[in-house]
């Protein structure tokens, strides 16, 4: 929490909060001046997955609770499935790359325990194929910011306020194109 609030409050008016049973997105309005990202039960997997939602979801999104998406609980059939996980390939990915900076084991979540039988493994496989992706043609913005304040965390030791740094050092780098943050 210190790590995202320390890169993303200020610039994006968004921080990370511990929630209790379930997670979800509140953008800023009149009842709180900023947006929250709610993470579920102060688990780990479950803040770096929520993050990872964000880190892709658009400015028109982030203004919308939940980034305007509905969701099955578990139970969902086949079809209902198999849209979950198209959905889910790429924020998962990002989740497993945030895991991996953080030196945490990460889980592939196909949230449908009393559902239909799941092709964990193959799924697994297009979360991996996905973060190999990304590292290869490169992450979105802020998720690569983010994994850039994890890896000097976790991975070289630095203090939060260093890893903040170079966070924010990545986060507003001129791009190719000449623009920061592009």
């Amino acid at each position: 929490m210190t790590l995202f609030d320390g890169l993303f409050s200020d610039t994006y008016r968004t921080r990370l909060v511990l929630g209790d049973d379930e997670p979800l997105y509140l953008p800023a309005g009149s009842e709180c001046g900023y947006h929250r990202i709610v993470f579920a039960h102060g688990f780990f997997a479950s803040a770096l997955h929520e993050v990872s939602h964000w880190c892709i979801a658009g400015a028109r999104r982030r203004a919308l609770e939940d980034y305007g998406y509905w969701y099955l609980p578990d139970g969902r059939d086949a079809e209902q499935q198999q849209a979950f996980e198209a959905v889910e390939t790429a924020p998962q990915a990002l989740e497993m790359l945030f895991s991996e900076a953080c030196r945490r084991q990460f889980q592939v979540s196909v949230d449908n325990l009393d559902g239909v039988t799941v092709d964990r493994e193959a799924f697994r496989r297009r979360v991996e194929a996905r973060a190999r992706r990304y590292l290869a043609e490169g992450l979105p913005r802020r998720a690569e910011a983010f994994l850039t304040v994890l890896h000097a965390f976790y991975q070289r030791g630095e203090t939060p306020p260093s890893a903040i740094a170079a966070g924010r050092a990545c986060l507003f780098a001129v791009s190719s194109s000449g623009i920061a943050g592009a």
